[in-house]
């Protein structure tokens, strides 16, 4: 099957669109909402998007939206897509963000005509984490809910230690499907290129999140 992948840049949609490519499925764009030059919800620089696009090699849609018109945005795309032969649309939703996310993306996609695809969908958030590590991610935590994990968590890379460390909270997903974390990904098993970050900075938002300010970055060929 032809298909799209939500991309927010981070470790789920990454994950993702690795298992949708396993299955079978070409991919033929990834699709990201953004807020002026950052996705929306991961808050990732539009150049660094970018470059996750190309060590992809598959092509990205950047669409501007907001809180008011996320929904109508969303669909405009997705109607362009299916218009050029795309049949499905990749996602990295493991569990509900409230009571009306399944239903709310399975009815999005029914109106525009489109399979939602959801590799990760009600998976075991421990068992994701291990095999997103086996299959050779890298990933950098670049949001976090300071009522949940603090700025020392920002900048940290998953791996087993971050795991093991997340675990011994006993409150925190390993995930982050709480919303306790976001990450950009820097490298995978199907990218050409890996993006090394250089220089961050740390900032407290007034919206009750930490972010981490990617401030410089490199892109090498692997």
């Amino acid at each position: 099957m032809q298909v799209a992948a939500s991309w927010s840049g981070g470790k789920d949609s990454a994950f993702a669109l690795y298992l949708a490519k396993q299955q079978g499925h070409g991919v033929v764009n990834i699709l990201t909402l953004m807020n002026e030059e950052k996705s929306k919800f991961h808050l990732i620089r539009s150049d660094i998007l970018d470059a996750q696009a190309d060590a992809l090699g598959v092509p990205l849609i950047k669409k501007q939206t907001s809180n008011e018109t996320y929904e109508l945005d969303f669909k405009t795309v997705l109607v362009e897509l299916k218009a050029k032969g795309v049949e499905g649309l990749v996602t990295g939703d493991i569990c509900e963000i409230d009571s009306h996310e399944e239903g709310w993306l399975n009815r999005v996609c029914r109106e525009v005509g489109l399979k939602p695809i959801r590799p990760l969908w009600m998976g075991d958030t421990k068992q994701i984490y291990i095999d997103y590590l086996n299959a050779g991610f890298k990933a950098t935590v670049v949001r976090t809910n300071l009522s949940k994990l603090d700025v020392d968590w920002l900048g940290r890379v998953l791996d087993k230690q971050f795991y093991d460390e997340i675990l011994k909270l006993g409150n925190i997903d390993p995930c982050g499907e709480g919303g306790e974390y976001h990450t950009v990904v820097t490298d995978g098993p199907y990218f050409k290129k890996k993006i090394e970050i250089l220089e961050t900075q740390k900032h407290k938002l007034d919206s009750g999140f930490g972010y981490l300010e990617v401030k410089d970055f490199a892109v090498k060929l692997k």
